[in-house]
């Protein structure tokens, strides 16, 4: 079993559910690699999975878990299939933007990490408010309203829109 699957494995039981145990030791670890990379304002990892985890505290499955979570923000994301082949000697050389980590961070409703703090070290208060209101436009789905049957079509045929786009 890869530490990818392993890792898995203890996030998540058999019916997709989390293990409150997991993540209870996981995310007070993950809040401390934030604060860290938005304190130093580092936008990159290097080293070994092992080397990158000890360097955190924490174990090579656990620091795999944080490169999970980050995965989509990512310049060069892992496809699935290379977070399965990674393992504790396997050479990790990423970056991302901090724009895109606090926008996957709303996405995902993570308040506890793009409410941090430290956040104000890396972008304006004002910034902060404009990527949060940016992301959540995105991920609006506005319905444009339809005509009713026989209004004017609303592609300028000059017919009733029940003959037109509408038949």
């Amino acid at each position: 079993m890869s530490i990818y699957e392993r890792w898995i494995t203890r996030a998540y039981d058999r019916q997709g559910q989390t293990v409150a145990e997991h993540w209870n030791e996981y995310l007070p670890q993950e809040q401390k690699i934030y604060e860290d990379l938005l304190r130093s304002k580092k936008t990159t990892f290097s080293g070994t999975l092992e080397e990158l985890g000890a360097g955190y505290g924490m174990s090579a499955e656990m620091f795999l878990g944080f490169m999970d979570g980050i995965n989509e923000a990512l310049d060069t994301p892992f496809e699935t299939e290379q977070m399965k082949e990674l393992e504790e000697t396997s050479q990790i050389d990423v970056s991302f933007t901090f724009e895109n980590l606090y926008r996957k961070m709303v996405e995902y409703k993570a308040d506890h990490l793009y409410a941090l703090p430290e956040w104000d070290n890396v972008f304006t208060p004002e910034r902060q408010d404009e990527l949060y209101v940016e992301q959540k436009r995105s991920t609006t789905v506005r319905k444009e309203p339809v005509p009713g049957r026989n209004e004017p079509c609303p592609c300028g045929s000059g017919k009733k829109y029940k003959k037109c786009c509408g038949a």
